[in-house]
């Protein structure tokens, strides 16, 4: 454990608190078994880090961080440093990237149900299947789903503008408050279309340069890696996702033909099925259904984007077309914290089963949504509303 302990303080020496995202507010720290997943690359690891210097620095003898990633595992278990831990007067322990440890889940509860006197924090794979696990932690673990930056905190941290998050419903109800704080400080429109390709990922400051390559490295990583260790995917169908990926980042989004897709890759129809959804589940992809609570999602999804704008433009060397880009960054801010389904001919998207969403540019017209109840258009290109025409960035502010 000594070697751990010596890994996790040159962590701690290395992190730094100049950026903090409001969500280390919103996770259940105290919780005796907390987990956070998201996709990787989102600053989970860095995000522990920080709450462990913000708030755990005068008893740092009593916490310890580690990364599954670790050799220490190789020859040592879960169970065996929980119990040194807590044998030196460990309170707290930080695991990071948990689904790299085969059995992790039944460790863990076994943990729980050892050492009552024990927080333990996880963390790892959009993949994981916290509540569906084999050890069945639901009764257990406090859940929380992170996700990258949004466009309100990519203007927080690289633009020094603090502007706090606003609710869906004042944004579509009662959009001047923000319009007006936000126009007050910059040319909203602008920093929006950086944002679409930069900004979701905490790689900024790290330039431009290498910031796509970051991201494909990152997809390459989830779907040669994780994939293959957390959804037992065969290793000789890796390369027929990565086919996949490669026709889904050229098309979306589009109404799925999942026939004409599982020609394409020699594949049966339940077999891009599934591939569809193990990229849905790791957050590379979003899926979207015409209605959520019907067994139709047993079956097909009706459309599909990449999981954010920023991988679109990574994923199409710089090329993506900026209608998909807008709709990407539609269902990836919405999806976060509402219920988004696929519109049909009444709208791109319906939200929460009552909002009519159009999204496209200043010159989108209401001819979909006329006459609907609830319905509004996102445009980009717009600085101040016009009516039920509201600028699409504003969606960037619900977190």
């Amino acid at each position: 454990m000594d070697i751990l302990i010596s890994h996790f303080k040159r962590r701690l020496q290395m992190v730094t608190s100049t950026i903090v995202r409001d969500c280390i507010k919103d996770i259940a720290w105290d919780e005796r078994l907390s987990a956070i997943v998201g996709p990787r690359g989102v600053g989970k690891t860095t995000l522990i880090l920080q709450h462990i210097k913000l708030h755990d620095s005068d008893g740092i003898s009593n916490v310890l961080y580690a990364t599954l990633e670790d050799l220490y595992f190789s020859n040592h278990t879960l169970m065996d440093l929980a119990e040194l831990f807590v044998t030196r007067g460990g309170k707290h322990l930080y695991l990071d990237e948990i689904h790299r440890y085969p059995e992790w889940s039944r460790e863990i509860k076994l943990i729980y149900d050892t050492f009552p006197e024990l927080k333990v924090t996880i963390s790892g794979s959009s993949l994981l299947q916290i509540l569906n696990s084999e050890a069945d932690l639901s009764r257990r673990c406090i859940l929380y789903k992170m996700q990258g930056l949004s466009f309100r905190e990519f203007l927080q941290f690289y633009k020094g503008i603090n502007i706090p998050a606003v609710s869906l419903d004042e944004v579509l109800v009662s959009p001047d408050k923000l319009c007006d704080q936000l126009n007050a400080c910059c040319h909203p429109v602008q920093m929006f279309h950086e944002y679409l390709q930069y900004g979701y990922f905490p790689y900024y400051l790290e330039g431009k340069e290498r910031y796509y390559e970051r991201i494909a490295n990152v997809v390459d990583y989830v779907v040669g890696t994780e994939l293959p260790m957390v959804c037992r995917v065969e290793t000789v169908n890796v390369r027929k996702l990565q086919t996949l990926l490669g026709i889904v980042a050229g098309l979306v989004p589009y109404e799925l033909d999942v026939s004409k897709l599982a020609a394409m890759l020699q594949a049966s129809r339940n077999t891009v099925v599934t591939y569809l959804n193990y990229l849905h589940r790791a957050k590379i992809i979003n899926l979207l259904y015409s209605d959520v609570s019907s067994f139709k999602k047993l079956q097909k999804p009706d459309k599909m984007y990449l999981e954010n704008p920023n991988m679109l433009y990574a994923l199409t060397l710089d090329n993506a077309n900026i209608g998909t880009a807008r709709k990407t960054f539609a269902v990836n801010q919405l999806d976060y914290l509402h219920s988004v389904e696929y519109g049909k001919a009444n709208g791109d998207f319906l939200v929460d089963g009552k909002y009519r969403l159009e999204v496209g540019g200043r010159g989108k017209t209401f001819a979909q949504i006329a006459d609907l109840p609830d319905s509004y258009i996102l445009a980009d290109d717009m600085e101040v509303p016009n009516g039920k025409k509201i600028p699409l960035w504003m969606i960037g502010f619900l977190y």
